[in-house]
């Protein structure tokens, strides 16, 4: 486990409860699908995205418990990200978090609305549960412009068309992951600091944090694709290659990626240096981001 200078499983665990209760929907939502929202977004993981959330709010003077339903919103977005993505209309995966995926413990059907409910459900518990409504509709903006055509679907789209791509250049691959995992990432951070009434310079200073965290993030996922085992993973590696995906390892091989992951950190942490010692969690979360092994 990566040292973090803050109890990293407590704070999963507080996001957990609090994710819990978001989701204890009333009788009028049907059972079934209440328990396919569930499955998948209770299933566990790594809650990179709220526990940025929750970090940067408190980098920035903020208390955590004031930016949890944005900590909240953006695992359901990224939860009902996982589900699409696994259908076998995208890439007809069978495990996720070391379990059955949706559409197989339910159905496509069944899938594709929980997807759907969570992501609506994103939006009402930003909506509804700061108490600020300015800094609310300032949330609700981050998270739809992230999530959205010109964010992470359109990341996803430009990523399937460059399966059929020919002569694609690092340029196309990191506009692609900029959109698909970084838009989220940096979403998550700004939202933190948002609703710590961040000062402009404090904003642009996390912006450039988490652009480089993000593309950090997602060579380290190509690489674990790579060289991850099934069971640490908790699901397929090595289907990259089968679906002719565009990669970083297959761009550039598996050293020359490890080394710009390492120098996305080096950069991220760089931009940190304006808050001091209060950075430290952040730092910390940017350097497990290409050191872990799941």
């Amino acid at each position: 486990m990566h040292p973090f200078p803050f109890d990293v499983e407590q704070l999963r665990a507080t996001v957990e409860a609090a994710l819990d209760k978001a989701t204890q929907l009333n009788s009028a939502c049907p059972a079934r699908l209440r328990e396919s929202m569930r499955y998948s977004l209770l299933a566990g993981g790594k809650r990179l995205r709220p526990i940025l959330v929750l970090l940067a709010c408190e980098t920035c003077g903020g208390k955590m418990e004031t930016a949890m339903p944005a900590a909240c919103a953006i695992e359901m977005i990224h939860t009902y990200s996982l589900i699409h993505d696994d259908l076998p209309a995208m890439d007809d995966d069978e495990l996720r978090r070391g379990r059955a995926t949706n559409h197989i413990q339910f159905d496509e059907a069944t899938a594709i609305l929980a997807g759907d409910a969570l992501l609506t459900l994103a939006f009402e518990v930003l909506a509804s549960q700061i108490e600020d409504k300015q800094l609310a509709g300032k949330a609700v903006w981050e998270l739809a412009r992230a999530a959205g055509a010109s964010g992470m679907v359109g990341g996803q789209q430009a990523d399937l068309e460059a399966e059929s791509q020919k002569n694609l250049t690092i340029d196309n691959l990191n506009s692609i992951h900029q959109r698909k995992t970084g838009k989220l990432i940096t979403c998550a951070v700004r939202m933190g600091a948002i609703l710590a009434a961040a000062s402009s310079e404090q904003l642009d200073a996390l912006t450039e944090y988490s652009d480089a965290v993000g593309l950090a993030f997602q060579i380290a996922d190509d690489l674990l694709d790579e060289t991850g085992s099934v069971e640490k993973m908790g699901k397929g590696v090595q289907k990259d290659q089968a679906h002719h995906k565009l990669t970083y390892p297959a761009l550039l091989g598996l050293e020359e990626s490890r080394a710009q992951a390492t120098k996305l950190v080096d950069s991220a942490v760089s931009a940190l240096s304006l808050f001091g010692e209060q950075s430290r969690s952040l730092e910390a979360v940017a350097r497990y981001a290409i050191t872990r092994d799941r």
